[in-house]
């Protein structure tokens, strides 16, 4: 479902993304790990287009980002093809980026309405639906500085599942959270990940990562070091990085 070919990432001088090539397919789960300033987020935002990379290509579903190809050259897309390119994809940050002034029902159901063109009906009902999935059904009408950074999170989470997507990306979501908060979150990405939905999750939740994920990349300084099955990666790596990275970690 993913596929991303020698992508680089430069900000000015910065050389962030140094030639990331994987695939993940429909259904998988993959968890990256590494140590901060490694280029992990970056690379999430380059998949949401959030950052346009330098070098290389991505392709989601089989049609390449940011690009279309005619006449054997490369044409980049307007921000409204972009955008539509962006739509089946959702995305949870490290910070809830919820609307304040908006309850938590009203978050979820603002992108339906106004992207899609759902009835407000039919979007309301949905988002209870999906604030249900997500353990906050008592929670529709509570406005975000009521809330806690979980439930917040979780809010976010069902915000980005009402636009429906075919792949979730997660940029360390309970980084920001208190540790008592994170299980309740982690749980909800649990049955996420358990309902097939396609997943790249960036995290040093190295427990999660080892229950839920298909593959684990291990990055450092903008390169994928080592890749493979959980109990390959996390239990019995093969690289020298990866063994030093864990051993601070645990």
């Amino acid at each position: 479902m993913i596929k991303a070919v020698d992508v680089h990432k430069r900000f000015g001088a910065h050389h962030v993304l140094k030639g990331i090539s994987l695939e993940v397919a429909a259904g998988e789960v993959l968890c990256v790990i590494g140590p901060s300033g490694s280029g992990k987020s970056t690379f999430l935002r380059c998949i949401n287009q959030l950052e346009t990379i330098d070098e290389g290509a991505v392709w989601v579903d089989d049609e390449l980002l940011g690009y279309v190809e005619r006449d054997g050259k490369l044409h980049q897309l307007s921000d409204a093809q972009i955008a539509r390119q962006r739509r089946p994809i959702g995305m949870v940050f490290q910070r809830f980026n919820l609307f304040p002034h908006m309850t938590a029902l009203e978050n979820v159901v603002e992108g339906p309405i106004r992207v899609l063109r759902e009835s407000r009906d039919t979007a309301h009902a949905r988002g209870l639906e999906l604030l249900e999935r997500v353990g906050l059904q008592d929670k529709g009408g509570a406005y975000p500085s009521t809330l806690s950074g979980g439930q917040q999170q979780r809010v976010a989470i069902a915000r980005a599942l009402a636009m429906r997507p075919r792949l979730m990306l997660f940029d360390e979501p309970t980084s920001a959270l208190d540790p008592e908060l994170v299980g309740e979150v982690l749980a909800v990405m649990r049955d996420l990940a358990g309902s097939g939905m396609t997943m790249i999750v960036v995290t040093h939740e190295l427990g999660f990562a080892k229950e839920v994920a298909n593959q684990v990349v291990f990055m450092d300084d903008g390169r994928v070091v080592e890749t493979g099955p959980p109990d390959q990666v996390l239990v019995n790596p093969a690289h020298e990085r990866t063994k030093t990275f864990l051993s601070a970690v645990l």
